[in-house]
This record gives structure tokens, C-alpha cells and sequence, in this order.
């Protein structure tokens, strides 16, 4: 049985015409322009992609591929599309490590900057409480330079000013009080003893913040805490037996304060102030400062009276100038640290902060003994590393949570 069939070559090559062959072979080839095969014929599969050569080089016939060419643009924006792909992805990898790296140097710039303004306040505000013997005053004065710096900061909007309302300010008013009453206290005693001393007894704010905790909020605490607890006391009764510039009254002092300051957390977990996107941690110390400039100012009029005119300066033997210029300096260093402190949080985990600030509490230790070349003995030194270890061992071990009882 013989078929016939008929191949067509492309219109591109004009030196080829149609023809018809009779091929003797069982099979019949479709032609291309038939839609439709005829009756009893099998349809030849595809041949694979392949070029013949009907001619030589110098024939104006060129090379004829038996099945349609993929488009050349095609082709070309698809080797452009694979060649750029990596160089995008590497940008991009690029990009977050140059990210993460910047993060990294900004988290650090803070922590120096917390430590730094720690050392200078802490330097500065002994100088003044030296010289001028009168801590409820230059506690208001602290507070009376944050407040100005608050208002400034609010009325050209370089923060956002809050929208408080008085259920807010009634929930905020005993955390004014506890924080005005804590910074007073920690001048009191900056004003008796060291201020190596000082901060060795603030090294115990962990014990109040777990006697405290377990007493109005229920938190029992794990033995890991416990455990941490026993050097943080034996440390600092270790550095006050041997601390030369002993004295009850900055000893007490330190002590109330970090009893009003753990008071003050627990408040803030106890009270339940309603937080909305105008009242951050920054906007909330904001307005416990303007609160403790209303609370501070009628207690230190009544108490002290005015007593940081020229006038009264000069007739306590201190150069005015020097001392307005270390108390505005201490002032705001100590709000820009308070600044800094909430900015870090912000950024780190609780346990981070904790720590850091055990670090922050050892740099301004050494700081201190080495700028005021404070006497320290041997054994005082070991009772202040024990403290200090303790707390840093605290700050690790306080998110430990006990295991649940299985029955």
C-alpha cells in the first residue's frame, strides 16, 4: 500500500519549491499544513531538535532546523535573567549582615553611653553633695533640669507628646512618689559615705525585689534564686564591716533606697497602668519626673529652704560657679541615663538589662575608687566581687521557671 505525502519547506528559503514525493514506507507523514490527519495514517512522532545541512557554506542555502527555533530574544532574556539573579541575592545577604552589624554598633554606643553618663553623674553629684550639704535640694534640681528637658523635647515635638488622662496620672501618682523618695534617699547617702559604698549596698536591690515580690504579688522564688541571694548579702555585709568610711545614716540611707526603688517595680506590676502607643517606658519616666519636681519642690522648701541661691553658696565657702556648673552637669547626665537605660530595654531582653546593669554597677565601683582614690583593703574588695557576682548570678537564674509536679 503506498501513501503519499507532501513536505513544505518554509517560506525563508525562496530557492525551495513544493514538491511531491512518494515515499514506499508504512507510514504516512502528516503535513504541516493539514489540521487533520487522514484516515489509517499513524502520526510520526516529533523528531528531535537537529540542523541539516543542504548545502554548503557558499550556497545560498542555509542551515534548515526540522523543528520551529526558540525565539533569540527569548533566549537572551533568559541568560540575563539567570546572570542577575545572584548578584541580587547577594546584595541582599549583603544588606542584612551590613543590617545586623549596624544594630550591633548602636546597641553597643548605648550601653558606653549608659555607662559613661553613670560615671560622670555619679563623679559629679558627690563633688556637689560635698560641698553643698544638702541633698533634698540637689535632688530638685535634678528633677527641675529633667523636667525642662521634657517640656523642650515636647513643645518643638521631638517626642511625641502623650494624651494622659486622670485615671492615668492617679495610677502613675505612687510611682512618682516611691521614684521621687528613691533618688532622694540615693543622695543622702552619696552625701554620708563613699561612692564605691554606696552602690556595694545597692548591689542588694535583688533580696528586696524577691521579699517584696513574694509578699504583695504571691512570686515564690525558685531555689536558684534563693541560691544567688545568700552571696549578694554575705558580700555586702562583707564590704560594710571593712568599709572605711562607715557610716550609719549613708548605710540606712542606701538601704531605703533600694527599698523604694524595688517598691517602685512591684507597683508598676501591682497598679495596672493602661499603656496605649502615646504612653511608652520613656513617655512614663517623663511624667513621673514632672510628678516628682510637684512632690519634691513644697518638701524641700519646708525642709532645707532655698539654699542653692548665690548668696547662701558663697556664704558656705564654695565657688558658685563651680558649683552650678557640676550640678547641671550631674543633672543631666543623670537623665540622660535614665533616657539611655529605657532606650536599651527596649532593644534587649530583660535578662540583657539586668545584666548589663551589674556591669554598669562594676565600672562605676572602680570608676569611683580610682577618680576619688578611695581607700579599699583586701577584704573589703572580696566582700564587694562576692556581692556583685551574686547579683550577676541572680540575673541569670531569676527566668529559670521550677519544673511542674507530675502526679
Amino acid at each position: 500500500m503506498q501513501s503519499s505525502a507532501i513536505f513544505s519547506l518554509s517560506p525563508s528559503l525562496p530557492l525551495l519549491k513544493p514538491r511531491r514525493l512518494s515515499l514506499r514506507h508504512p507510514v504516512a507523514a502528516s503535513s504541516s499544513n493539514l489540521n487533520v490527519s487522514p484516515p489509517n495514517v499513524v502520526s510520526v512522532p516529533p523528531l528531535p531538535r537537529r540542523s541539516w545541512r543542504l548545502a554548503s557554506s557558499d550556497s545560498p542555502l542555509r542551515a534548515w532546523s526540522g523543528l520551529p527555533s526558540v525565539s533569540p530574544s527569548l533566549d537572551t532574556n533568559r541568560f540575563k535573567t539567570a546572570a542577575t539573579a545572584v548578584p541580587e541575592n547577594a546584595e541582599e545577604g549583603e544588606g542584612e549582615g551590613s543590617g545586623k552589624l549596624t544594630k550591633i554598633l548602636e546597641l553597643g554606643l548605648l550601653f558606653a553611653l549608659w555607662y559613661l553618663f553613670n560615671i560622670y553623674f555619679n563623679i559629679y553629684n558627690k563633688q556637689v553633695l560635698k560641698a553643698l550639704h544638702a541633698p533634698m535640694t540637689v535632688t530638685l534640681v535634678q528633677f527641675a533640669v529633667g523636667s525642662v528637658l521634657i517640656t523642650f523635647m515636647w513643645a518643638l515635638n521631638l517626642y511625641k507628646r502623650p494624651k494622659i488622662t486622670g485615671a492615668q496620672l492617679a495610677a502613675i501618682l505612687p510611682l512618682a512618689v516611691v521614684h521621687t523618695l528613691g533618688n532622694l534617699f540615693t543622695n543622702m547617702s552619696l552625701g554620708k559615705v563613699s561612692v564605691s559604698f554606696t552602690h556595694t549596698i545597692k548591689a542588694m536591690e535583688p533580696f528586696f525585689s524577691v521579699v517584696l515580690s513574694a509578699m504583695f504579688l504571691g512570686e515564690v522564688p525558685t531555689p536558684w534564686v534563693i541560691g544567688s541571694i545568700i552571696p549578694i548579702v554575705g558580700g555586702v555585709a562583707l564590704a560594710s564591716v571593712t568599709e572605711v568610711s562607715f557610716n550609719w545614716a549613708g548605710f540606712l540611707s542606701a538601704m531605703a533606697s533600694n527599698l523604694t526603688n524595688q517598691s517602685r517595680n512591684v507597683l508598676s506590676k501591682k497598679v495596672m497602668v493602661k499603656k496605649d502607643d502615646s504612653l511608652d517606658n520613656i513617655t512614663l519616666f517623663s511624667i513621673i519626673t514632672l510628678m516628682s519636681l510637684f512632690l519634691m519642690a513644697p518638701v524641700t522648701f519646708f525642709s532645707e529652704g532655698i539654699k542653692f541661691t548665690p548668696s547662701y553658696i558663697q556664704s558656705a565657702g564654695v565657688n558658685v560657679q563651680q558649683i552650678y556648673t557640676k550640678s547641671l552637669i550631674a543633672a543631666l547626665c543623670f537623665h540622660a541615663y535614665q533616657q539611655v537605660s529605657y532606650m536599651i530595654l527596649a532593644r534587649v531582653s530583660p535578662v540583657t538589662h539586668s545584666v548589663g546593669n551589674c556591669v554598669k554597677r562594676v565600672v562605676v565601683i572602680v570608676s569611683s575608687v580610682i577618680f576619688f582614690k578611695t581607700p579599699v583593703s583586701p577584704v573589703n574588695a572580696f566582700g564587694t566581687g562576692i556581692a556583685l557576682a551574686g547579683v550577676f548570678l541572680y540575673s541569670r537564674v531569676k527566668r529559670i521557671k521550677p519544673k511542674p509536679k507530675t502526679a
